[in-house]
C-alpha cells in the first residue's frame, strides 16, 4: 500500500481521492472525540462546582486557624522559650559544677593516694598497701595527675615534689624492691612469698616485669627437674633401657602442663585473661631446650643415625629374588624351593644376614610412638590454653589451631628431624621386612584333600601362616601410628602400608598363584594334580581374609567414631575415637580418609586378583568336569515318550529294582549326586565368600549351557516332555541355588521364561501376544526373551 500524499502535492485523480479519503477518517475521528468531551462537560462541570463550595468552606476554616495561632498559642510558644532557655542554662551550671566536683574527688583521691604511698613505704613497710595505692593512683585520669591544679594541692612539706614524679619514683622503687623479695623467696623455695610479691606487680604497673620474672622462676624448676629425671638413668647402661628416654620426655611435659594448669588461675586472675601466653611462652623456651637435649641424648644412645643407614641399604634379598625370573640351573636360591620348606638352619642363617636387629628396631618404634604421641597430647593442651576466647562451648576443638610459639619453636624441628622422619623410614623398613620374614616362614594349613570323605585336621578359613604374621603386623603398624596422633605421620605411614601390601603381598601371592601353585594339566586331558589345586585355592583364601583383615582394622578405628567418642580418653588406641587422638583442626577427618583409602586401595587390588583367581579354577577345574554331569544328566532322557509309555516305564523300574531310581527323578537324582561331587570339595576349602563368587561364576555357565540344552529339544517335545523338561530344569536350579541362595535364581530367568512360554495354555498365550512387553514389566514381569525367542519357544513343542 502506498504512504499517503498531501493533497495539494497529489499528481493525479486517485492520489487526490485517497488523501480525501484520508482527510474524511481523520475528521471523522476528531469529531467522535468532541462529542465525547461535549458529553462528559455535564460531569465536569458538576465536580467544579463541588470544588468551588468545598473551598469556601476551607477559606473559613484557615481564618478561624490564623485566629487561634495568633491570639491563644503565641503567648505558650515564647513562654515555651524562656522555660527551655532557662533550663539549658541550669543544665550547664550543673554539668559545670559536676566536673569541678569531680575534679576535686580526684585530687584528693590522688592527694591521698600519694600520702599513703609514701607513709605505707616508710617505717610500716606495708607493702600491699602501698601497691593498692599505687594501682588507685593508675585509675586517675593523666590529665589529673598532670595537671596545674593537682600540682598546687598534692605536694606538701613531706612529699614536695609533684604527684606524677612521686608516684613514678615508688612504683620504681617498689619495682627494685619486688624483684629483690621474689628472687629471695625463690632462691630459698618460699612459695608463699613467691606468690605474695608476684601479685603485686600488677598492681604497680609492672605487669611485664612480673610475668618476666615468674616465667623465669618456674623455668629454673623445669630445668631442675628435666636433669634430675635425665640424671636418674646414669647408673650404667642397665638405667636407660626400655623406654627410660620417653618417660623423661612424658615427665618432662608433665611438669609443663602442671604448672600452666594450676598457675593459669593465678595469672590471669591477677594480670588478666589471656596474659598466661607471655609464661607459656617462656616455659616454651625452657622446654626447647630440655626436649631437645632429651631428643639428642636418646639418639646417641639409641644410635638412631647409625640404625637409618643400615636400613636404608637393607637389600630385602629374599623378595627381589622371589620376583625374578626362575632360574632352574642355580640351586640354593628362594625359587629353588617353597619358603614354607626351609630348615631352621637357614632360617638362622637369613637372621644373621640380616644386618638389622628387628628387635631393636621394634622397640626403638615403640619409644618414638609414646614421644610423639606426648608431643602431641602436649602440643593440643598448649592450643587450648592459647585459643582466642569465643562463644563455643568449653571443650570444642573445631577450630583448634598449633600456635605460632609451638609452630616456630625449635623443639617442633627437632622432633620432626629426630622423631617423625626416623618413624617414618623405620616403620616403611619393620612393616616390608615383617612382610619378607612372613613368606619366609609361610606354611600351608596341613592335611587338606578334595576328598570329601577324609576329614580334615586344621580349622577353616583355610591359608598360610603368612596372612595371619603380615595381617597382625598392619595391626600394630597402624595401631602404633595413631598412638603418635600426628597427622603427617599417618599420611605418610598409611599410604606406605598399601604400597607395600600392594606390591610385596599381593606381588608375593600372585607370584606363586602364575608360577608354583597355577592349576593346568600336565598331561593332554588330564585334570590338574589335586594339591597344586589345593594350594591355589588356598591363595585365593589368603587374599579374601587379608581384605577381610583390614576391612576391619580399619572399620574398628573409623566406623566406631560416635561410640568411642562417648568413652573416656584412657585405654589403648583402639578404645579411643579419632577425634580424641587428633583434636586439632579437622585432623581426625582427614586421618579417617586415610584410613579408608588404605582399604579401598586393598581390596581394589585383592578383589581383581580373586576375580582371576576364580576365573582360572572355573576355567580348569570346575569346567572340563561340569561338562560331563550334564551330558550325563540328560544322556538317556527322552522327552517324547507318551504318557502311557512314560508309565510303563515307571512300573518297569519299580519291577527290576527297589532302589532304581524313578524314571521322573532321574535327571535330579543324578543332577544333585553329580554336583556335590563337583562342588563340595571345593566349597569346604573355598572362604565362603570366595566359594560365592565361584559359585556365581558357574551358574552363569550353567545357565548358558541350560539354554542351549533346551532350544536343542525344538520339534522333539509333546506336551508331556515339555512339562517334564521345565520339571527337571526346575529340579536343577533348586539344587544349585540350595542353601539360601536365592538371588541366583536370576541367572537362569531365560531358561524358566523359555520352559514357561512352552508350557502355557493357549488363552495365556494369546493374552501374552496382545500385551506388550511395556505392559508385561508393568505388571512386574521381566522378560529376558524377546518377541522372537518367545514365538520360537512357543513353537517347541508338537500340540
Amino acid at each position: 500500500m502506498s504512504s499517503i500524499v498531501n493533497v495539494y502535492q497529489a499528481k493525479s485523480i486517485t492520489e487526490i481521492r485517497a488523501s480525501l479519503s484520508h482527510l474524511s477518517g481523520q475528521e471523522a475521528s476528531v469529531t467522535a472525540r468532541l462529542e465525547n468531551l461535549i458529553a462528559a462537560q455535564k460531569d465536569l462541570t458538576r465536580e467544579l462546582g463541588r470544588l468551588d463550595l468545598l473551598r469556601a468552606q476551607i477559606g473559613s476554616q484557615t481564618v478561624a486557624t490564623r485566629s487561634i495561632s495568633n491570639g491563644v498559642l503565641s503567648g505558650a510558644a515564647s513562654t515555651a522559650t524562656r522555660i527551655f532557655g532557662a533550663v539549658k542554662r541550669l543544665d550547664l551550671e550543673q554539668s559545670r559544677v559536676r566536673s569541678t566536683l569531680d575534679v576535686v574527688e580526684q585530687v584528693a583521691e590522688l592527694k591521698a593516694c600519694v600520702l599513703g604511698v609514701t607513709g605505707s613505704m616508710g617505717a610500716p613497710q606495708d607493702w600491699e598497701t602501698a601497691a593498692g595505692y599505687l594501682n588507685n593512683a593508675s585509675k586517675i585520669p593523666k590529665e589529673i595527675v598532670n595537671g596545674s591544679f593537682a600540682e598546687e594541692i598534692v605536694p606538701t612539706a613531706e612529699v614536695p615534689d609533684s604527684p606524677n614524679v612521686t608516684l613514678d619514683h615508688a612504683a620504681e622503687s617498689l619495682r627494685g624492691l619486688f624483684l629483690r623479695e621474689f628472687e629471695k623467696a625463690a632462691q630459698e623455695g618460699n612459695g608463699g612469698k613467691v606468690t605474695r610479691f608476684f601479685k603485686l606487680f600488677p598492681l604497680i604497673g609492672k605487669p611485664e616485669v612480673g610475668l618476666d620474672v615468674y616465667g623465669r622462676y618456674v623455668c629454673q624448676g623445669v630445668a631442675s627437674r628435666a636433669r634430675t629425671n635425665l640424671n636418674a638413668g646414669t647408673g650404667g647402661n642397665q638405667g636407660r633401657e626400655g623406654f627410660f628416654y620417653a618417660n623423661a620426655w612424658t615427665k618432662l611435659f608433665e611438669h609443663i602442663a602442671q604448672i600452666v594448669e594450676h598457675h593459669g588461675g593465678l595469672v590471669e586472675r591477677h594480670y588478666g585473661v589471656g596474659r598466661m601466653v607471655k609464661v607459656i611462652e617462656r616455659l616454651q623456651l625452657e622446654a626447647d631446650v630440655q626436649g631437645g637435649i632429651v631428643l639428642d641424648t636418646w639418639s646417641d644412645e639409641r644410635n638412631v643415625d647409625r640404625k637409618l643407614t643400615d636400613i636404608r641399604s637393607y637389600a630385602f634379598t629374599f623378595l627381589v629374588q622371589s620376583f625374578l625370573p626362575a632360574q632352574p640351573a642355580r640351586s640354593g636360591t628362594p625359587r629353588a624351593g617353597s619358603p614354607a620348606k626351609r630348615g631352621s638352619a637357614a632360617d638362622s642363617q637369613f637372621r644373621e644376614d640380616e644386618g638389622v636387629d628387628m628387635k631393636e628396631v621394634d622397640g626403638i618404634l615403640s619409644e618414638i610412638a609414646i614421644m610423639l604421641g606426648k608431643w602431641s597430647l602436649y602440643s593440643s593442651f598448649i592450643a587450648a590454653k592459647c585459643k582466642e576466647p569465643s562463644s563455643e562451648p568449653e571443650g570444642s576443638n573445631q577450630d583448634l589451631l598449633v600456635p605460632p610459639l609451638l609452630a616456630n619453636s625449635s623443639l617442633n624441628r627437632k622432633v620432626a628431624d629426630r622423631l617423625a622422619t626416623p618413624f617414618n623410614v623405620m616403620t616403611t623398613f619393620f612393616f616390608r621386612r615383617s612382610v619378607e620374614k612372613a613368606f619366609q616362614l609361610d606354611e600351608q594349613p596341613s592335611d587338606l584333600s578334595l576328598n570329601s570323605k577324609q576329614a580334615l585336621s586344621s580349622n577353616p578359613p583355610y591359608i598360610t601362616s603368612a596372612v595371619d604374621d603380615v595381617m597382625y603386623i598392619v595391626n600394630q603398624v597402624v595401631e602404633r601410628s595413631l598412638a603418635t596422633s600426628q597427622k603427617d605421620v599417618i599420611l605418610s605411614v598409611i599410604p606406605t602400608l598399601a604400597r607395600v601390601l600392594g606390591s610385596d603381598f599381593i606381588g608375593m601371592i600372585q607370584r606363586k598363584m602364575r608360577d608354583e601353585s597355577y592349576p593346568k594339566t600336565t598331561v593332554q586331558g588330564a585334570p590338574p594334580g589335586e594339591q597344586t589345586i589345593i594350594s591355589f585355592l588356598v591363595l585365593i583364601n589368603n587374599l579374601d581374609i587379608a581384605a577381610d583383615y583390614v576391612k576391619r582394622i580399619v572399620h574398628s578405628r573409623v566406623e566406631t567414631e560416635s561410640a568411642a567418642a562417648s568413652a573416656n580418653g584412657g585405654g589403648s588406641v583402639s578404645s579411643r575415637s579419632l577425634t580424641a587422638l587428633f583434636p586439632l583442626n579437622h585432623d581426625a577427618m582427614i586421618v579417617g580418609n586415610a584410613l579408608k583409602s588404605l582399604q579401598n586401595s586393598f581390596e581394589g587390588k585383592t578383589s581383581e586378583l580373586i576375580s582371576d583367581g576364580i576365573f582360572v579354577v572355573f576355567k580348569n577345574v570346575m569346567k572340563p568336569r561340569l561338562r560331563p554331569i550334564l551330558a550325563d544328566v540328560f544322556r538317556d532322557v527322552d522327552y517324547q515318550l507318551t504318557q502311557e509309555g512314560f508309565e510303563e516305564m515307571r512300573r518297569d523300574a519299580d519291577i527290576d529294582d527297589e532302589n532304581a531310581t524313578p524314571p521322573d527323578n532321574a535327571v535330579r537324582y543324578h543332577f544333585q549326586k553329580g554336583w556335590e561331587i563337583l562342588t563340595k570339595p571345593v566349597m569346604r576349602l573355598l572362604t565362603e565368600r570366595n566359594y560365592e563368587r565361584l559359585l556365581a561364576t558357574i551358574i552363569s555357565y550353567l545357565a548358558e549351557v541350560l539354554e542351549k540344552r533346551i532350544w536343542s529339544y525344538y520339534g522333539r517335545l509333546d506336551d508331556v516332555g515339555a512339562v517334564r523338561l521345565e520339571r527337571d530344569i526346575a529340579s536343577i536350579i533348586s539344587i544349585v541355588v540350595s542353601g539360601g541362595r536365592y538371588g541366583l535364581r536370576d541367572a537362569f530367568a531365560k531358561c524358566t521364561q523359555i520352559c514357561l512360554i512352552m508350557n502355557m495354555e493357549n488363552e495365556e498365550w494369546e493374552e501374552l501376544q496382545a500385551a506388550s512387553t511395556a505392559d508385561a514389566e508393568e505388571e512386574g514381569v521381566d522378560w529376558k526373551v524377546d518377541g522372537e525367542e518367545r514365538t520360537r519357544a512357543r513353537a517347541m513343542v508338537r500340540r
